[in-house]
C-alpha cells in the first residue's frame, strides 16, 4: 500500500485507488494530482491500495479486496490483511473510493445508504446518478462510514482516468481541502441541479452459456415484457419494470448486473 499526503496534520479526508488492480484510473488520477503539488487547506490522505495486483494488472491475487473488509491482521489472504490495514488507515476519514466498470462510460456514485454525507457531497461531484446499494455491501469498503464509491468510466480507458481526476478534485473541493477546479473539461466539477437516486433491488442472474448479450442501457427503464439480455441465444424479458445498473455481458461471472428502482433526487 502506497500513501501520499497533501497538507499538514492528521487527515480526515481520503481518496483510495486500486482497490482492484486492473482498474488503474484512480492511480493515474492520484499521481496526476500529486505531481501538481496543490496547496491543501485540509490534510488529505491519498492511498494506492493493492499495489501487488496493480503491478500484475489483475483484479486481485487471493480474493477480491472489495469483498474482504474489515479483514484481519492474520488473515490467510493478502487482500484480507490489506483490508484490515486499509480499514485502519481510513478510520475517521470521509473517503472517496475510485473504480471503473465494463458496463457504463459515464461517472456515477454508489453509497451504502443516502445519508447526510451523501447529500452534502454528491451534488457537488461531476455525476448525474447515485446508487444506494442497501444490502449489497457485504465485505465492501462502502460499508466504512462516510464513504462514497465512484465508478469513473470504462475500465482501462483514458476517459476513466480523466474522469477520476475531476472526481477527486471535486470531492476535495466539496470537503474544503482544495479550491474548486477551473477547467474547460466537459465534466468539470460544478454543482448539479439534480442527481437521480436509484436503489438496488436484486441481482440479475446469468445462466452458463458460451455467449452473452445485453440489450438494455444502464439507468434507462426496462418495462415489463421488454427483452434486456440473452444467454446463449435464450432471450430474457422483464417480469416487471426495473432500471438496470452495472449491467454488461461479461462484467460479472454469475450475474448480468442489478435491477434497481428510482427513489428520488438530490438537489
Amino acid at each position: 500500500m502506497r500513501i501520499y499526503q497533501l497538507g499538514d496534520g492528521t487527515p480526515e479526508v481520503a481518496v483510495v485507488a486500486a482497490i482492484h488492480g486492473d482498474e488503474p484510473c484512480g492511480v493515474r488520477a492520484i499521481e496526476r494530482l500529486v505531481a501538481e503539488e496543490p496547496d491543501a487547506s485540509r490534510p488529505v490522505k491519498l492511498v494506492v491500495a493493492n499495489e501487488e495486483a496493480l503491478a500484475r494488472d489483475v483484479r486481485y491475487l487471493d480474493e477480491d479486496l472489495n469483498r474482504a473488509f474489515p479483514g484481519a491482521p492474520d488473515a490467510d489472504t493478502l487482500e484480507g490483511r490489506l483490508a484490515h490495514e486499509l480499514d485502519r488507515e481510513l478510520r475517521d476519514c470521509t473517503t472517496l473510493s475510485l473504480h471503473s466498470t465494463q458496463s457504463y462510460g459515464e461517472p456515477f456514485a454508489l453509497v451504502d445508504t443516502v445519508d447526510a454525507v451523501t447529500r452534502s457531497l454528491c451534488p457537488h461531484l461531476p455525476i448525474d446518478v447515485v446508487v444506494e446499494t442497501d444490502r449489497f455491501t457485504d465485505g465492501r469498503l462502502i460499508q466504512h462510514p462516510h464513504t462514497v464509491e465512484a465508478e469513473c468510466g470504462f475500465q482501462g480507458s483514458e476517459e476513466a482516468a480523466d474522469n477520476a481526476y475531476w472526481l477527486v478534485r471535486a470531492f476535495l473541493a466539496a470537503t474544503g481541502a482544495l479550491a474548486a477546479p477551473l477547467s474547460d473539461d466537459p465534466i468539470e466539477a460544478n454543482n448539479r441541479d439534480e442527481v437521480a437516486v436509484f436503489r438496488l433491488l436484486e441481482e440479475i442472474p446469468k445462466a452458463p452459456a458460451a455467449e452473452y448479450e445485453v440489450f438494455a442501457t444502464n439507468f434507462e427503464r426496462i418495462d415489463a415484457g421488454e427483452r434486456f439480455a440473452a444467454a446463449g441465444g435464450e432471450v430474457l424479458a422483464a417480469d416487471e419494470a426495473f432500471y438496470p445498473v452495472l449491467m454488461s455481458p461479461y462484467g460479472y461471472r454469475r450475474v448480468f448486473g442489478y435491477a434497481a428502482e428510482k427513489v428520488g433526487v438530490l438537489s
